[in-house]
Protein backbone atom coordinates (compact mmCIF):
# COMPACT_ATOMS: atom_id res chain seq x y z
CA UNK A 1 0.00 0.00 0.00
CA UNK A 2 2.90 2.26 0.76
CA UNK A 3 4.35 1.52 -2.66
CA UNK A 4 1.00 2.34 -4.25
CA UNK A 5 0.80 5.68 -2.49
CA UNK A 6 4.37 6.50 -3.52
CA UNK A 7 3.58 5.65 -7.13
CA UNK A 8 0.45 7.79 -7.05
CA UNK A 9 2.41 10.73 -5.67
CA UNK A 10 5.01 10.31 -8.39
CA UNK A 11 2.29 10.26 -11.00
CA UNK A 12 0.81 13.46 -9.60
CA UNK A 13 4.14 15.25 -9.29
CA UNK A 14 4.83 17.33 -12.41
CA UNK A 15 7.71 16.18 -14.57
CA UNK A 16 10.37 18.52 -15.91
CA UNK A 17 8.62 19.10 -19.22
CA UNK A 18 5.21 19.94 -17.77
CA UNK A 19 6.73 22.08 -15.01
CA UNK A 20 8.79 23.98 -17.57
CA UNK A 21 5.77 24.45 -19.82
CA UNK A 22 3.74 25.82 -16.91
CA UNK A 23 6.56 28.18 -15.91
CA UNK A 24 6.90 29.52 -19.46
CA UNK A 25 3.13 29.98 -19.76
CA UNK A 26 3.15 31.89 -16.47
CA UNK A 27 5.90 34.23 -17.64
CA UNK A 28 4.06 34.95 -20.89
CA UNK A 29 0.75 35.64 -19.14
CA UNK A 30 2.11 37.75 -16.26
CA UNK A 31 2.10 41.10 -18.16
CA UNK A 32 -1.52 40.70 -19.25
CA UNK A 33 -2.63 39.70 -15.76
CA UNK A 34 -0.65 42.61 -14.31
CA UNK A 35 -2.47 45.08 -16.55
CA UNK A 36 -5.86 43.69 -15.49
CA UNK A 37 -4.87 43.81 -11.81
CA UNK A 38 -3.66 47.44 -12.06
CA UNK A 39 -6.86 48.43 -13.84
CA UNK A 40 -8.98 46.85 -11.10
CA UNK A 41 -6.88 48.30 -8.26
CA UNK A 42 -5.75 51.81 -9.30
CA UNK A 43 -4.10 54.07 -6.75
CA UNK A 44 -6.28 56.89 -8.10
CA UNK A 45 -9.39 55.91 -9.98
CA UNK A 46 -9.77 58.31 -12.91
CA UNK A 47 -12.10 56.04 -14.87
CA UNK A 48 -15.12 58.39 -14.54
CA UNK A 49 -12.96 61.28 -15.73
CA UNK A 50 -11.69 59.24 -18.69
CA UNK A 51 -15.23 58.22 -19.62
CA UNK A 52 -16.42 61.82 -19.48
CA UNK A 53 -13.54 63.35 -21.42
CA UNK A 54 -10.99 61.61 -23.65
CA UNK A 55 -11.95 57.93 -23.73
CA UNK A 56 -14.86 58.26 -26.21
CA UNK A 57 -12.56 60.11 -28.63
CA UNK A 58 -9.78 57.56 -28.18
CA UNK A 59 -12.18 54.69 -28.75
CA UNK A 60 -13.93 56.27 -31.74
CA UNK A 61 -10.65 57.06 -33.50
CA UNK A 62 -9.36 53.54 -32.79
CA UNK A 63 -12.49 51.90 -34.20
CA UNK A 64 -12.42 54.12 -37.29
CA UNK A 65 -8.72 53.40 -37.79
CA UNK A 66 -9.00 49.62 -37.47
CA UNK A 67 -12.15 49.46 -39.60
CA UNK A 68 -10.69 51.66 -42.31
CA UNK A 69 -7.38 49.81 -42.40
CA UNK A 70 -9.18 46.45 -42.40
CA UNK A 71 -11.43 47.46 -45.28
CA UNK A 72 -8.52 48.90 -47.27
CA UNK A 73 -6.39 45.78 -46.75
CA UNK A 74 -9.32 43.51 -47.59
CA UNK A 75 -10.00 45.24 -50.91
CA UNK A 76 -6.39 45.67 -52.00
CA UNK A 77 -5.10 42.34 -50.65
CA UNK A 78 -8.00 40.25 -51.97
CA UNK A 79 -8.17 42.00 -55.34
CA UNK A 80 -4.47 41.69 -56.09
CA UNK A 81 -4.40 38.10 -54.80
CA UNK A 82 -7.24 37.19 -57.19
CA UNK A 83 -5.41 38.72 -60.13
CA UNK A 84 -2.11 36.99 -59.31
CA UNK A 85 -3.61 33.58 -58.51
CA UNK A 86 -6.22 33.38 -61.28
CA UNK A 87 -4.85 35.29 -64.27
CA UNK A 88 -1.83 35.70 -66.49
CA UNK A 89 -0.70 39.25 -67.24
CA UNK A 90 2.60 41.09 -67.68
CA UNK A 91 4.73 40.88 -64.54
CA UNK A 92 2.52 38.37 -62.72
CA UNK A 93 5.39 36.05 -61.81
CA UNK A 94 7.52 38.63 -60.01
CA UNK A 95 4.51 40.43 -58.55
CA UNK A 96 3.42 37.21 -56.84
CA UNK A 97 6.29 37.64 -54.37
CA UNK A 98 7.00 41.38 -54.72
CA UNK A 99 3.56 42.20 -53.31
CA UNK A 100 4.88 41.09 -49.90
CA UNK A 101 7.65 43.69 -49.85
CA UNK A 102 5.71 46.40 -47.91
CA UNK A 103 5.94 44.10 -44.89
CA UNK A 104 9.65 44.98 -44.75
CA UNK A 105 8.91 48.64 -44.00
CA UNK A 106 7.43 49.74 -40.66
CA UNK A 107 4.33 51.83 -41.13
CA UNK A 108 5.87 54.76 -39.29
CA UNK A 109 8.63 54.99 -41.93
CA UNK A 110 5.97 55.35 -44.61
CA UNK A 111 4.33 58.09 -42.54
CA UNK A 112 7.56 60.06 -42.24
CA UNK A 113 8.18 59.75 -45.98
CA UNK A 114 4.65 60.84 -46.87
CA UNK A 115 4.74 63.94 -44.66
CA UNK A 116 8.19 64.88 -45.93
CA UNK A 117 6.97 64.65 -49.53
CA UNK A 118 3.48 66.18 -49.28
CA UNK A 119 3.60 68.54 -46.32
CA UNK A 120 3.75 72.34 -46.65
CA UNK A 121 7.55 72.36 -46.84
CA UNK A 122 7.68 69.27 -49.05
CA UNK A 123 8.60 69.28 -52.75
CA UNK A 124 5.01 68.90 -53.99
CA UNK A 125 3.59 72.00 -52.31
CA UNK A 126 6.78 73.95 -52.90
CA UNK A 127 6.47 73.18 -56.63
CA UNK A 128 2.78 74.17 -56.64
CA UNK A 129 3.50 77.52 -55.00
CA UNK A 130 6.39 78.17 -57.36
CA UNK A 131 4.39 77.25 -60.46
CA UNK A 132 1.21 79.20 -59.71
CA UNK A 133 2.73 82.07 -57.75
CA UNK A 134 1.03 81.23 -54.48
CA UNK A 135 2.69 82.71 -51.41
CA UNK A 136 1.13 80.80 -48.49
CA UNK A 137 -1.27 77.99 -47.59
CA UNK A 138 -4.27 80.35 -47.65
CA UNK A 139 -3.89 80.77 -51.42
CA UNK A 140 -4.80 77.17 -52.24
CA UNK A 141 -6.54 74.10 -50.84
CA UNK A 142 -4.50 71.03 -49.98
CA UNK A 143 -5.63 68.07 -47.87
CA UNK A 144 -4.28 67.82 -44.33
CA UNK A 145 -1.64 65.09 -44.43
CA UNK A 146 -1.44 64.59 -40.67
CA UNK A 147 -4.97 63.28 -40.33
CA UNK A 148 -6.93 60.11 -39.67
CA UNK A 149 -7.67 59.31 -43.36
CA UNK A 150 -3.99 59.46 -44.27
CA UNK A 151 -3.15 57.33 -41.20
CA UNK A 152 -5.56 54.72 -42.55
CA UNK A 153 -3.89 54.92 -45.98
CA UNK A 154 -0.32 54.60 -44.65
CA UNK A 155 -1.06 51.73 -42.28
CA UNK A 156 -3.20 49.96 -44.89
CA UNK A 157 -0.41 50.14 -47.47
CA UNK A 158 1.97 48.62 -44.94
CA UNK A 159 -0.31 45.77 -43.82
CA UNK A 160 -2.30 44.66 -46.89
CA UNK A 161 0.29 41.89 -47.67
CA UNK A 162 -1.12 39.89 -44.73
CA UNK A 163 -4.42 39.59 -46.57
CA UNK A 164 -2.71 39.13 -49.93
CA UNK A 165 -0.61 36.22 -48.68
CA UNK A 166 -3.52 34.28 -47.15
CA UNK A 167 -5.98 35.10 -49.94
CA UNK A 168 -3.53 34.11 -52.69
CA UNK A 169 -2.93 30.76 -51.01
CA UNK A 170 -6.68 30.20 -50.61
CA UNK A 171 -7.41 30.99 -54.26
CA UNK A 172 -4.53 28.82 -55.50
CA UNK A 173 -5.68 25.81 -53.45
CA UNK A 174 -9.22 25.85 -54.84
CA UNK A 175 -10.36 23.27 -57.35
CA UNK A 176 -10.69 24.26 -60.96
CA UNK A 177 -13.86 22.19 -61.35
CA UNK A 178 -16.09 24.79 -59.71
CA UNK A 179 -14.85 27.52 -62.00
CA UNK A 180 -15.36 25.32 -65.05
CA UNK A 181 -18.96 24.68 -64.03
CA UNK A 182 -19.56 28.39 -63.40
CA UNK A 183 -18.04 29.27 -66.77
CA UNK A 184 -20.21 26.65 -68.48
CA UNK A 185 -23.29 28.23 -66.88
CA UNK A 186 -22.36 31.58 -68.39
CA UNK A 187 -20.82 33.28 -65.36
CA UNK A 188 -18.36 36.01 -66.25
CA UNK A 189 -15.13 36.84 -64.38
CA UNK A 190 -16.81 39.05 -61.76
CA UNK A 191 -19.60 36.52 -61.16
CA UNK A 192 -17.08 33.68 -60.75
CA UNK A 193 -15.14 35.80 -58.28
CA UNK A 194 -18.20 36.78 -56.23
CA UNK A 195 -20.02 33.44 -56.31
CA UNK A 196 -17.20 30.86 -56.27
CA UNK A 197 -13.80 32.28 -55.38
CA UNK A 198 -14.68 34.76 -52.66
CA UNK A 199 -16.94 32.48 -50.56
CA UNK A 200 -14.34 29.69 -50.58
CA UNK A 201 -11.52 32.06 -49.64
CA UNK A 202 -13.53 34.02 -47.08
CA UNK A 203 -12.12 32.29 -43.96
CA UNK A 204 -8.54 33.01 -45.04
CA UNK A 205 -9.40 36.60 -45.95
CA UNK A 206 -11.16 37.12 -42.62
CA UNK A 207 -8.13 35.78 -40.76
CA UNK A 208 -5.84 38.16 -42.65
CA UNK A 209 -8.12 41.13 -42.02
CA UNK A 210 -8.26 40.27 -38.31
CA UNK A 211 -4.45 40.32 -38.12
CA UNK A 212 -4.36 43.64 -39.98
CA UNK A 213 -6.90 45.22 -37.64
CA UNK A 214 -5.00 44.02 -34.55
CA UNK A 215 -1.76 45.42 -35.95
CA UNK A 216 -3.46 48.75 -36.66
CA UNK A 217 -4.56 48.99 -33.01
CA UNK A 218 -0.94 48.33 -32.01
CA UNK A 219 0.39 51.19 -34.13
CA UNK A 220 1.88 54.14 -32.28
CA UNK A 221 4.41 55.70 -34.66
CA UNK A 222 1.95 56.69 -37.39
CA UNK A 223 -0.90 57.94 -35.19
CA UNK A 224 1.48 59.84 -32.90
CA UNK A 225 3.23 61.53 -35.83
CA UNK A 226 -0.09 62.38 -37.47
CA UNK A 227 -1.61 63.66 -34.21
CA UNK A 228 -4.43 61.09 -34.18
CA UNK A 229 -5.52 60.30 -30.62
CA UNK A 230 -6.16 56.57 -30.24
CA UNK A 231 -6.28 54.19 -27.29
CA UNK A 232 -2.57 53.43 -27.78
CA UNK A 233 -1.53 57.08 -27.66
CA UNK A 234 -3.87 57.45 -24.69
CA UNK A 235 -1.75 55.00 -22.69
CA UNK A 236 1.32 57.15 -23.26
CA UNK A 237 -0.56 60.36 -22.44
CA UNK A 238 -2.23 59.16 -19.23
CA UNK A 239 0.80 57.29 -17.93
CA UNK A 240 3.81 59.35 -18.97
CA UNK A 241 2.24 62.82 -19.03
CA UNK A 242 -0.50 62.35 -16.44
CA UNK A 243 1.53 60.10 -14.16
CA UNK A 244 -1.37 57.68 -13.60
CA UNK A 245 -0.44 54.06 -14.23
CA UNK A 246 -3.86 52.81 -13.11
CA UNK A 247 -5.65 54.98 -15.65
CA UNK A 248 -3.28 53.80 -18.37
CA UNK A 249 -4.01 50.20 -17.35
CA UNK A 250 -7.73 50.89 -17.64
CA UNK A 251 -7.24 52.18 -21.18
CA UNK A 252 -5.09 49.11 -21.89
CA UNK A 253 -7.95 46.88 -20.75
CA UNK A 254 -10.26 48.66 -23.20
CA UNK A 255 -7.76 47.77 -25.93
CA UNK A 256 -7.73 44.15 -24.80
CA UNK A 257 -11.54 44.11 -24.91
CA UNK A 258 -11.51 45.55 -28.42
CA UNK A 259 -9.03 42.88 -29.55
CA UNK A 260 -11.00 40.11 -27.85
CA UNK A 261 -14.21 41.35 -29.46
CA UNK A 262 -12.51 41.43 -32.85
CA UNK A 263 -11.27 37.84 -32.48
CA UNK A 264 -14.66 36.58 -31.29
CA UNK A 265 -16.46 38.40 -34.10
CA UNK A 266 -14.14 36.91 -36.71
CA UNK A 267 -14.59 33.40 -35.36
CA UNK A 268 -18.34 33.72 -34.98
CA UNK A 269 -18.73 35.07 -38.51
CA UNK A 270 -17.31 31.86 -39.95
CA UNK A 271 -18.52 29.45 -37.25
CA UNK A 272 -21.37 28.05 -39.34
CA UNK A 273 -19.67 28.26 -42.71
CA UNK A 274 -17.84 25.16 -43.79
CA UNK A 275 -16.32 24.41 -47.18
CA UNK A 276 -14.78 21.11 -48.24
CA UNK A 277 -12.98 20.11 -51.36
CA UNK A 278 -13.06 16.60 -52.69
CA UNK A 279 -9.86 14.69 -52.06
CA UNK A 280 -10.22 12.93 -55.41
CA UNK A 281 -10.29 14.48 -58.85
CA UNK A 282 -8.77 17.68 -57.51
CA UNK A 283 -7.76 19.83 -60.47
CA UNK A 284 -5.77 23.00 -60.01
CA UNK A 285 -7.17 26.26 -61.29
CA UNK A 286 -5.94 27.16 -64.75
CA UNK A 287 -5.02 30.82 -64.89
CA UNK A 288 -6.87 32.85 -67.50
CA UNK A 289 -4.77 35.06 -69.74
CA UNK A 290 -5.68 38.75 -69.80
CA UNK A 291 -4.88 40.47 -73.08
CA UNK A 292 -4.87 43.96 -74.47
CA UNK A 293 -5.21 47.08 -72.32
CA UNK A 294 -6.87 45.08 -69.54
CA UNK A 295 -3.62 43.15 -69.02
CA UNK A 296 -1.70 46.35 -68.32
CA UNK A 297 -4.51 47.57 -66.05
CA UNK A 298 -4.11 44.36 -64.05
CA UNK A 299 -0.37 45.00 -63.80
CA UNK A 300 -1.03 48.59 -62.72
CA UNK A 301 -3.54 47.44 -60.07
CA UNK A 302 -0.77 45.36 -58.47
CA UNK A 303 2.11 47.76 -59.01
CA UNK A 304 0.29 50.77 -57.54
CA UNK A 305 -0.04 49.52 -53.91
CA UNK A 306 3.44 48.00 -54.14
CA UNK A 307 4.90 51.32 -55.28
CA UNK A 308 3.08 53.35 -52.63
CA UNK A 309 3.70 50.87 -49.82
CA UNK A 310 7.34 50.04 -50.59
CA UNK A 311 8.83 51.99 -53.48
CA UNK A 312 7.78 55.45 -52.32
CA UNK A 313 9.13 55.24 -48.72
CA UNK A 314 12.38 53.68 -49.95
CA UNK A 315 12.75 56.41 -52.58
CA UNK A 316 12.25 59.23 -50.07
CA UNK A 317 14.49 57.68 -47.42
CA UNK A 318 17.08 56.76 -50.03
CA UNK A 319 17.18 60.33 -51.32
CA UNK A 320 17.89 61.67 -47.84
CA UNK A 321 20.44 58.92 -47.15
CA UNK A 322 22.34 59.54 -50.40
CA UNK A 323 22.15 63.29 -50.86
CA UNK A 324 22.49 64.09 -47.16
CA UNK A 325 24.96 61.34 -46.37
CA UNK A 326 26.11 62.94 -43.12
CA UNK A 327 23.35 60.95 -41.43
CA UNK A 328 25.43 57.79 -41.79
CA UNK A 329 28.17 59.38 -39.68
CA UNK A 330 25.86 60.93 -37.10
CA UNK A 331 26.64 60.01 -33.49
CA UNK A 332 24.41 57.35 -32.06
CA UNK A 333 23.66 55.37 -35.24
CA UNK A 334 26.31 52.70 -34.59
CA UNK A 335 25.21 52.39 -30.97
CA UNK A 336 21.55 52.07 -31.98
CA UNK A 337 22.48 49.35 -34.49
CA UNK A 338 24.46 47.44 -31.86
CA UNK A 339 21.65 47.75 -29.32
CA UNK A 340 19.11 46.55 -31.88
CA UNK A 341 21.18 43.51 -32.85
CA UNK A 342 21.69 42.67 -29.18
CA UNK A 343 18.14 42.93 -27.88
CA UNK A 344 16.38 41.64 -31.02
CA UNK A 345 18.84 38.75 -31.41
CA UNK A 346 18.59 37.77 -27.75
CA UNK A 347 14.80 38.01 -27.85
CA UNK A 348 14.63 35.86 -30.98
CA UNK A 349 16.78 33.11 -29.46
CA UNK A 350 14.87 33.13 -26.15
CA UNK A 351 11.46 33.29 -27.84
CA UNK A 352 12.04 30.38 -30.21
CA UNK A 353 13.92 28.34 -27.59
CA UNK A 354 11.20 28.74 -24.95
CA UNK A 355 8.44 28.14 -27.49
CA UNK A 356 10.14 24.96 -28.67
CA UNK A 357 10.62 23.74 -25.11
CA UNK A 358 7.00 24.45 -24.20
CA UNK A 359 5.51 22.94 -27.34
CA UNK A 360 7.65 19.82 -27.04
CA UNK A 361 6.93 19.60 -23.32
CA UNK A 362 3.17 19.73 -23.90
CA UNK A 363 3.50 16.92 -26.42
CA UNK A 364 5.62 14.87 -24.03
CA UNK A 365 3.35 15.21 -21.00
CA UNK A 366 -0.15 13.86 -20.82
CA UNK A 367 -1.28 16.49 -18.32
CA UNK A 368 -4.27 18.62 -19.17
CA UNK A 369 -3.22 21.99 -17.70
CA UNK A 370 -0.14 22.60 -19.91
CA UNK A 371 -2.16 21.56 -22.94
CA UNK A 372 -4.92 24.02 -22.04
CA UNK A 373 -2.45 26.86 -21.46
CA UNK A 374 -0.61 26.37 -24.74
CA UNK A 375 -3.08 28.33 -26.96
CA UNK A 376 -3.54 30.97 -24.24
CA UNK A 377 0.13 31.95 -24.48
CA UNK A 378 -0.49 33.39 -27.96
CA UNK A 379 -2.43 36.28 -26.40
CA UNK A 380 0.75 38.34 -26.31
CA UNK A 381 0.75 38.71 -30.10
CA UNK A 382 -2.76 40.16 -30.00
CA UNK A 383 -1.86 42.57 -27.19
CA UNK A 384 -0.40 45.86 -28.48
CA UNK A 385 3.14 46.74 -27.51
CA UNK A 386 1.99 49.65 -25.34
CA UNK A 387 -0.18 47.28 -23.28
CA UNK A 388 2.68 44.85 -22.81
CA UNK A 389 5.06 47.67 -21.96
CA UNK A 390 2.75 48.75 -19.16
CA UNK A 391 2.27 45.18 -17.94
CA UNK A 392 5.99 44.46 -17.96
CA UNK A 393 7.38 47.67 -16.47
CA UNK A 394 5.20 48.05 -13.36
CA UNK A 395 5.65 44.50 -11.94
CA UNK A 396 9.34 44.36 -12.83
CA UNK A 397 9.93 47.79 -11.31
CA UNK A 398 8.35 46.66 -8.05
CA UNK A 399 10.42 43.46 -8.07
CA UNK A 400 13.53 45.44 -8.98
CA UNK A 401 13.15 47.77 -6.02
CA UNK A 402 12.57 44.92 -3.58
CA UNK A 403 15.62 43.03 -4.84
CA UNK A 404 17.79 46.15 -4.65
CA UNK A 405 16.53 46.94 -1.14
CA UNK A 406 17.24 43.37 -0.03
CA UNK A 407 20.77 43.39 -1.43
CA UNK A 408 21.41 46.79 0.13
CA UNK A 409 20.16 45.63 3.54
CA UNK A 410 22.33 42.49 3.49
CA UNK A 411 25.53 43.73 1.86
CA UNK A 412 25.39 47.51 2.16
CA UNK A 413 25.83 47.78 -1.61
CA UNK A 414 23.16 49.32 -3.83
CA UNK A 415 23.06 47.39 -7.14
CA UNK A 416 20.58 49.78 -8.75
CA UNK A 417 17.76 48.63 -11.01
CA UNK A 418 18.87 45.31 -12.47
CA UNK A 419 15.78 44.48 -14.53
CA UNK A 420 14.18 47.79 -15.55
CA UNK A 421 17.46 49.71 -15.55
CA UNK A 422 18.86 47.44 -18.26
CA UNK A 423 17.54 45.90 -21.47
CA UNK A 424 16.18 42.83 -19.62
CA UNK A 425 12.67 44.27 -19.38
CA UNK A 426 12.71 45.15 -23.08
CA UNK A 427 13.81 41.64 -24.08
CA UNK A 428 11.14 40.14 -21.83
CA UNK A 429 8.46 42.25 -23.55
CA UNK A 430 9.69 41.11 -26.97
CA UNK A 431 9.51 37.46 -25.87
CA UNK A 432 5.93 37.87 -24.67
CA UNK A 433 4.88 39.90 -27.71
CA UNK A 434 6.21 37.47 -30.31
CA UNK A 435 5.93 34.17 -28.47
CA UNK A 436 3.06 33.15 -30.76
CA UNK A 437 5.39 33.22 -33.78
CA UNK A 438 7.86 30.81 -32.20
CA UNK A 439 5.11 28.61 -30.83
CA UNK A 440 3.30 28.40 -34.15
CA UNK A 441 6.47 27.52 -36.03
CA UNK A 442 7.50 24.90 -33.46
CA UNK A 443 4.06 23.31 -33.30
CA UNK A 444 3.75 23.11 -37.09
CA UNK A 445 7.26 21.68 -37.48
CA UNK A 446 6.74 19.06 -34.77
CA UNK A 447 3.45 18.06 -36.36
CA UNK A 448 5.17 17.27 -39.66
CA UNK A 449 7.57 14.74 -38.09
CA UNK A 450 6.32 11.13 -38.37
CA UNK A 451 5.69 9.64 -34.89
CA UNK A 452 7.65 6.54 -35.87
CA UNK A 453 10.97 8.40 -35.79
CA UNK A 454 10.90 9.52 -32.14
CA UNK A 455 9.41 6.18 -31.12
CA UNK A 456 12.31 4.38 -32.77
CA UNK A 457 14.77 6.64 -30.98
CA UNK A 458 13.09 6.00 -27.63
CA UNK A 459 13.25 2.25 -28.23
CA UNK A 460 17.02 2.64 -28.73
CA UNK A 461 17.39 4.17 -25.30
CA UNK A 462 17.14 7.90 -26.04
CA UNK A 463 15.38 10.05 -23.47
CA UNK A 464 13.06 12.95 -24.32
CA UNK A 465 15.97 15.39 -24.46
CA UNK A 466 17.99 13.09 -26.70
CA UNK A 467 15.05 12.61 -29.04
CA UNK A 468 14.59 16.36 -29.28
CA UNK A 469 18.29 16.97 -29.91
CA UNK A 470 18.98 14.07 -32.29
CA UNK A 471 15.67 13.65 -34.15
CA UNK A 472 13.44 16.71 -33.96
CA UNK A 473 15.89 19.60 -34.16
CA UNK A 474 17.69 18.42 -37.32
CA UNK A 475 14.33 17.94 -39.06
CA UNK A 476 13.02 21.29 -37.80
CA UNK A 477 16.08 23.35 -38.71
CA UNK A 478 14.40 25.27 -41.53
CA UNK A 479 11.30 26.16 -39.50
CA UNK A 480 13.39 27.16 -36.49
CA UNK A 481 15.60 29.43 -38.58
CA UNK A 482 12.58 31.06 -40.20
CA UNK A 483 10.98 31.65 -36.79
CA UNK A 484 14.23 33.18 -35.50
CA UNK A 485 14.35 35.55 -38.45
CA UNK A 486 10.70 36.58 -38.18
CA UNK A 487 10.94 37.27 -34.44
CA UNK A 488 14.18 39.19 -34.98
CA UNK A 489 12.64 41.42 -37.66
CA UNK A 490 9.45 42.05 -35.69
CA UNK A 491 11.44 42.88 -32.56
CA UNK A 492 13.64 45.22 -34.56
CA UNK A 493 10.58 47.13 -35.85
CA UNK A 494 8.65 47.19 -32.55
CA UNK A 495 8.21 50.79 -31.39
CA UNK A 496 5.60 51.26 -28.59
CA UNK A 497 7.05 48.70 -26.16
CA UNK A 498 10.58 49.89 -26.92
CA UNK A 499 9.72 53.51 -26.17
CA UNK A 500 8.22 52.54 -22.82
CA UNK A 501 10.84 50.03 -21.66
CA UNK A 502 14.19 51.17 -23.03
CA UNK A 503 16.67 52.25 -20.35
CA UNK A 504 17.73 55.87 -20.17
CA UNK A 505 20.03 56.71 -23.07
CA UNK A 506 19.34 53.38 -24.79
CA UNK A 507 18.36 53.72 -28.47
CA UNK A 508 17.40 51.11 -31.02
CA UNK A 509 17.03 51.70 -34.74
CA UNK A 510 13.25 52.00 -34.33
CA UNK A 511 13.45 54.59 -31.54
CA UNK A 512 16.17 56.49 -33.39
CA UNK A 513 13.98 56.74 -36.49
CA UNK A 514 11.05 57.90 -34.35
CA UNK A 515 13.04 60.42 -32.33
CA UNK A 516 14.82 61.97 -35.31
CA UNK A 517 11.71 62.08 -37.51
CA UNK A 518 9.70 63.65 -34.68
CA UNK A 519 12.28 66.45 -34.67
CA UNK A 520 11.89 66.78 -38.48
CA UNK A 521 15.45 65.49 -38.98
CA UNK A 522 14.66 62.99 -41.70
CA UNK A 523 18.24 62.94 -42.96
CA UNK A 524 19.27 61.61 -39.54
CA UNK A 525 16.41 59.10 -39.49
CA UNK A 526 16.88 57.79 -43.05
CA UNK A 527 19.95 55.55 -42.49
CA UNK A 528 18.35 53.71 -39.57
CA UNK A 529 15.09 53.35 -41.53
CA UNK A 530 16.94 51.86 -44.51
CA UNK A 531 18.78 49.38 -42.29
CA UNK A 532 15.46 48.23 -40.79
CA UNK A 533 14.01 47.93 -44.29
CA UNK A 534 16.99 45.95 -45.62
CA UNK A 535 16.82 43.39 -42.81
CA UNK A 536 13.06 43.17 -43.11
CA UNK A 537 13.35 42.65 -46.86
CA UNK A 538 15.57 39.62 -46.31
CA UNK A 539 12.89 38.07 -44.11
CA UNK A 540 10.15 38.87 -46.64
CA UNK A 541 12.11 37.31 -49.50
CA UNK A 542 12.76 34.16 -47.48
CA UNK A 543 9.07 34.05 -46.56
CA UNK A 544 8.10 34.37 -50.22
CA UNK A 545 10.56 31.63 -51.14
CA UNK A 546 9.20 29.30 -48.47
CA UNK A 547 5.63 30.01 -49.57
CA UNK A 548 6.49 29.30 -53.22
CA UNK A 549 8.12 26.00 -52.27
CA UNK A 550 4.97 24.66 -50.66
Amino acid sequence: MSDGNTQARLLRWPDLWSAGALAIAGLVLVPILAVVWMAMNPSENIWPHLMATVLPRYLANTLILMTGVGAFAAVVGTGTAWLVAMHEFPGRRWLSWAMLMPLAIPAYVGAYALVNFLDYAGPVQVALRSTFGWTNAADYAFPAIRSLPFAVLVIGLSLYPYVFLLARAAFAEQSGAGYEVARALGAGPWRRFASVGLPLARPAIAAGVAVVMMESVNDFGVVDFFGVQTLTTGIFTVWLQGGNAGGAAQIACVILLVIAGLVLLERKSRARRRFWQAARSQRPVERTAITGPKAWLATLACVLPLSLGFGFPVMVMGWHAVFQANGWLAPGLAGALLNTLTVAGTAAILTVGLALFMTYGVRMTGRALPRLLLPVTTVGYAAPGAVLGLGVLIPLAALDNRVADGILAVTGWDPGLILTGTSIALIFAYVVRFFAIGQGAADAALGRIPPSLPLAARSLGQGPGGVLRRIHLPLMRGSVMMALLLVFVDAMKELPATLLLRPFGFDTLATRVHDQASLERLSQAAPAALVITAVGLVAVLLLARADAAR
